[in-house]
């Protein structure tokens, strides 16, 4: 079910160091720019069914930890010719998730916040398949994110679509 771990502890190592890094990145741009998210979220006419404001932090905590693995085991699923695009794919989506929580709460650009994560969702789902290919797991890692990510856009496009 789950490809072998075809990298060397060196490669291992690195690979970790350098994908733990990269989801940090993503995940300190995202909290810097949601500094007065939590406000400006309760100023918004929401659907019923939205979430609390605390809810993301410890979602999103998990969510990048799952990102972070499934980065790793697809890059140590071995070289080859499917590395390559699946992990362009993994830095577009990387790229698209940190410049939502911007576009979206610093510049107050919903709609364009929506398009935005119409976007990412279709580049997480590119993203899975093609780590699915690599290994299982590492697909399936992002199944989570892309179930948020999914309730997401739909919470954005209400909020577009109440205010």
């Amino acid at each position: 079910m789950f490809a072998e771990m075809r990298c060397s502890k060196r490669e291992a190592v690195a690979a970790a160091a350098v994908l733990i890094g990269a989801v940090l990145v993503v995940a300190v741009i995202g909290s810097i720019a949601a500094a007065t998210s939590a406000e400006q979220y309760a100023s918004l006419q929401q659907p019923p069914w939205a979430p609390p404001p605390w809810l993301f932090g410890p979602v999103w905590t998990v969510l990048y930890a799952l990102m972070a693995v499934a980065g790793w085991r697809a890059w140590c699923a071995g070289p080859g010719r499917s590395r390559g695009p699946a992990m362009a794919w993994y830095g577009v989506n990387l790229v698209l998730n940190a410049a939502w929580t911007p576009l979206f709460f610093v510049a107050g650009q919903r709609p364009s916040a929506l398009f935005e994560i119409v976007l990412l969702d279709v580049v997480i789902v590119v993203t899975a398949v093609l780590f699915w290919r690599r290994d299982r797991l590492a697909g399936v890692l992002l199944l989570p994110y892309l179930a948020w990510t999914l309730f997401a856009t739909a919470l954005n496009a209400s909020i577009v679509a109440l205010n």
